[in-house]
């Protein structure tokens, strides 16, 4: 129900009262006119009828009333409706035109406003295209800049003085995502993101004393001061990090009363890498090297002994006999932990080379260079398939390939050779083809199970470690018609037939950051609270819900929640939060086709006890933000008393905001806000496609609520309060 606007009640009561005096006005002049007799007579006639009388001015008033309606909407509202759009249009970022509608002049109006609204965007366009000519180099090197972001092999963060989060790259997610495995969380949790605090991850006390050494580094005039620490992580493991300065451009040190050492860092970078596996590998090896150093050393006391014993000439027999057994028993065992401690080393060197993604024409290439170098025999490439992508250890892996063609090479004289690869199935076949001599199996086996070698050079791995390591098969076979004999290596393919660019947010890929934004060097923590400070400032959640029905209190329960963060005025597309429920009870069929949501779904999903904290923390530190922020809050606090996780933040909804920046717009719809600001709606009635399109809804509302003096959220929230959708309550 719309609000009626208090000027058309006022217009309305001022005709009723000039109907009410015009009559009054018209019955005196009348009643002056008339003698006793007739006037007698007319109050007898009239005083019966008053009731009549009144309601014929009712009816009169109404039929006024509905005529000044008509007038209002077509000279009042709908100019106040253009007024509103045209303010959309103004605000608009990208190319928007008005819908002439209404009258012959609001139709002109409409287009003269749409003629004006082009002109500036050409104007715009010229503006923006002097502007990226005169940044292109600017945008060369933050391009470079993100290119080698992407491409390096190492978690990297860049942080301001303050700790919040500019730029990392996509390594550094995906091996938080990794280390958050351990903890307990739900799937898709972010433990960073851009505008976030670095110390939700790491100890603010330990990283403080980095920086304190950087200072003191920095003071003394290091060319080049770092530091580095170990932490832990929330499921357990190993971070070994190293912390470089980032220094402020000359006039721009921060920081009033700050050491010059100090006042110059405008940020630091930190360097991230998982020891977990090699601490807890270097551990093992300790412990393994004591007990061999221990163990031997009693076995040589044992050993010395005996021989000590061994040497007098009048020893019994007996003895003798006994004295020597202990030393073959000690020689044993020394024997043993030897030949473990070998053992174990050529374990961790069978796995010290990770298997990769490797497109198998340049492994091919990789070998027959090689081999070629080696061997000092011409190697061809036969029936390679180009798009064939290996998971492979090509290291390791062109290790065996290599030792196999020294050896017939060696043996054999073999003078060609040849490479082949092939899909077969769900594997590849590789083939080192030769002609010449053919050999035996058993020749065969123990090449494949002698240590390889070349020269003086030898490695304890042998073929079969190769090929064991991974998780394929080796063989030898001869190819009597072509009067040829082959090596035949079946190895894995890749999961991904070639690099794919992920999905947002699903760190598959080490694809650029989505953005950089190097104005967050200069932000600050800053002592106002957040009701004071400017709506552009603050960082938000914009999160919505998709629920079984529509009443919380009578049960209903949420089944996917959705959300996207806005930091300095961007909306973080690739920092998303989605989350399927399951909700305890079953869906309603009637409400499947609304958001697509089956009961299959939801089955083994979380539950909203283990939601809800992750969502707590994704949340940290922001405003929330919803459409219809009232129904979605109250799932949330319907939670409080069962997970204990209480939403204190302050919580903004764009239905109310609209209503106060359009108030006569007929509708405050998600869909028609985004018709009105030409936002495309995508993935409507799933959680993180409506907080996406809210989100969009809530960036393109704030200079509107600017033009009208709403700068602060203290400001945003009492306005909101004010509207007459703020009555609603669930």
């Amino acid at each position: 129900m719309k609000k009626i606007d208090p000027r058309l009640l006022l217009a309305v009561a001022v005709a009723g009262l000039v109907m009410a005096a015009w009559l009054l006005l018209m019955g005196a002049v009348v009643w002056s006119t008339l003698d006793a007799a007739e006037r007698a007579a007319v109050g007898d006639v009239l005083s019966p009828r008053v009731v009549l009388v009144a309601m014929g001015w009712l009816a009169g008033l109404a039929v006024v009333g509905g005529a000044l309606q008509v007038l209002y909407r077509r000279y009042v509202g709908a100019p106040a409706r253009l007024l509103e759009e045209t303010r959309v249009v103004l605000t608009a970022a990208t190319p928007q035109q008005l819908k002439p509608r209404g009258t012959a002049e609001m139709q002109a109006l409409a287009g003269a406003v749409n003629e004006l609204a082009a002109q500036r965007d050409g104007l715009r366009a010229d503006m923006d295209a002097q502007v990226a000519q005169a940044s292109y180099s600017v945008q060369q090197e933050k391009n470079r800049l993100a290119a080698l972001m992407a491409e390096l092999n190492q978690s990297v963060v860049v942080c301001n003085r303050d700790g919040r989060i500019l730029l990392y790259n996509q390594r550094a997610r995906q091996q938080f995502r990794a280390l958050s495995q351990g903890a307990d969380t739900a799937a898709g949790a972010e433990l960073m993101g851009i505008g976030r605090s670095v110390y939700a991850v790491f100890d603010r006390q330990v990283l403080a004393h980095a920086l304190e050494r950087i200072h003191q580094a920095m003071a003394r005039g290091a060319p080049s001061p770092s530091a580095q620490f170990v932490t832990s992580a929330q499921g357990g493991q190993l971070l070994r990090v190293q912390v470089a300065p980032v220094r402020a451009a000359d006039g721009m040190a921060q920081g009033q009363g700050d050491p010059p050492a100090v006042a110059s860092l405008s940020g630091f970078v930190l360097m991230l890498e998982n020891v977990t596996q090699s601490v807890q590998e270097e551990s093992e090896r300790d412990q393994l090297l004591h007990g061999l150093t221990e163990g031997s050393r009693a076995s040589l006391a044992n050993i010395q002994a005996a021989v000590d014993m061994l040497g007098y000439a009048d020893l019994e027999s007996a003895m003798r006999e006994k004295f020597l057994a202990v030393v073959r028993d000690e020689v044993g065992t020394m024997g043993r932990r030897i030949s473990d401690l070998a053992q174990r080393a050529t374990q961790r060197l069978k796995t010290r080379w990770p298997l990769e993604e490797m497109l198998g024409a340049d492994l091919a290439n990789a070998a027959q260079r090689q081999i070629t170098a080696v061997c000092q025999r011409p190697v061809t490439l036969d029936d390679v398939d180009a798009h064939l992508w290996l998971k492979v250890d090509s290291y390791t892996l062109l290790q065996a390939l290599t030792y196999l063609a020294h050896r017939l090479v060696d043996e054999f004289e073999v003078r060609f050779l040849q490479l082949r690869l092939q899909p077969v199935g769900a594997h590849a076949q590789l083939d080192l083809v030769w002609s010449g001599q053919a050999m035996s199996n058993e020749t065969v086996m123990s090449w494949e199970m002698d240590a390889m070698r070349f020269g003086t050079e030898r490695t304890p791995l042998t073929v079969r470690d190769v090929v064991e390591r991974h998780g394929g098969e080796m063989w030898f076979e001869r190819d009597r018609v072509r009067h040829q004999a082959f090596f035949r290596f079946l190895l894995p393919l890749a999961s991904v037939q070639g690099p794919v660019e992920s999905a947002p947010g699903d760190g598959s890929s080490y694809s650029r950051p989505e953005y950089y934004d190097f104005d967050l060097f200069q932000m600050d923590e800053q002592g106002s609270t957040l009701d004071d400070r400017p709506l552009a400032e603050l960082a938000y959640t914009v999160f919505d819900t998709e629920t079984t029905g529509l009443n919380p209190a009578g049960g209903d329960a949420i089944i996917q929640l959705g959300a996207a963060r806005i930091v300095n005025g961007k909306l973080l597309r690739q920092e998303t939060f989605e989350q399927l429920v399951d909700p305890g009870r079953l869906i309603p069929e009637a409400s499947i086709p609304i958001h697509g949501i089956s009961q299959d779904m939801v089955t083994g999903k979380p539950r909203i006890a283990q939601v809800l904290p992750v969502f707590h923390a994704y949340a940290q530190d922001t405003v929330l933000v919803a459409h219809n922020a009232a129904f979605d809050m109250r799932f949330l606090q319907l939670q409080e008393a069962a997970t204990g996780i209480a939403f204190h933040q302050p919580v903004l909804d764009t239905l109310l905001l609209s209503a106060v920046v359009h108030p006569h717009q007929e509708s405050h719809r998600l869909e028609a806000i985004a018709e009105r600001f030409n936002i495309t709606v995508l993935g409507r009635h799933t959680a993180l496609g409506d907080a996406l399109v809210t989100a969009e809804i809530w960036l393109r509302l704030i200079p509107l609520l600017q033009e009208q003096g709403i700068h602060t959220l203290r400001q945003a929230r009492e306005a909101a309060q004010k509207t007459y959708y703020a009555r609603l309550k669930y």
